[in-house]
């Protein structure tokens, strides 16, 4: 992934007027995220946006709006019509990672030219297929690999911005600490 701007990733004043709303009104710091999903034969599945919710109030402009497909590579059964649920679980921590990064950095007064992401999702099929008991089912490790270009900016503050970007991103947290999961048959 690979992004480049010539004017800052993100707004400070905006992101000020954010932290200030949420502060005099903590309430509309409670945000639902809602995709609605199907199969579409196979192991494809079409997924929708579904209404966001913020302070209770559903905001219906965003139901349908994005359709993302997924499917799986042909080495593991599928028919490689779209990006497998792993990679969209890549794309989520980047999109965050972005999302963070740029906050962080206009926070900072650091102007960014360019970010790069190359991240990596390591997983034994042996404990998904049930060959061993002993594997997880899920990945192993997740690895990203930041590159971030800022002229005038030293490598120490770069890295301490990375440091931080570990720290604050809500997509890293809910993938590096447990998390209630509830499916649930209706």
């Amino acid at each position: 992934m690979n992004i480049t701007t010539t004017k800052p990733f993100a707004d400070l004043a905006a992101m000020e007027a954010t932290v200030e709303a949420v502060t005099a009104q903590r309430e509309l710091g409670r945000v639902t995220f809602t995709m609605n999903s199907e199969s579409t034969g196979g192991l494809t599945a079409k997924t929708e946006t579904g209404p966001l919710t913020q302070a209770g109030v559903p905001d219906e402009s965003r139901r349908g709006k994005y359709t993302l497909h997924s499917d799986e590579p042909l080495s593991l059964l599928g028919t490689d019509t779209a990006v497998s649920p792993a990679e969209y679980i890549l794309k989520g921590l980047a999109g965050c990672y972005v999302v963070t990064l740029a906050s962080l950095a206009a926070a900072r007064n650091i102007n960014l030219d360019q970010i790069r992401l190359t991240l990596g999702f390591d997983i034994d099929l042996s404990g998904f297929l049930g060959i061993d008991k002993s594997v997880r089912k899920g990945a192993e490790h997740i690895t990203v690999d930041v590159e971030l270009e800022s002229a005038g900016t030293s490598q120490e503050d770069l890295q301490d911005l990375v440091k931080a970007l570990e720290a604050t991103s809500p997509i890293r947290d809910t993938l590096a600490n447990p998390v209630k999961v509830t499916t649930t048959l209706i």
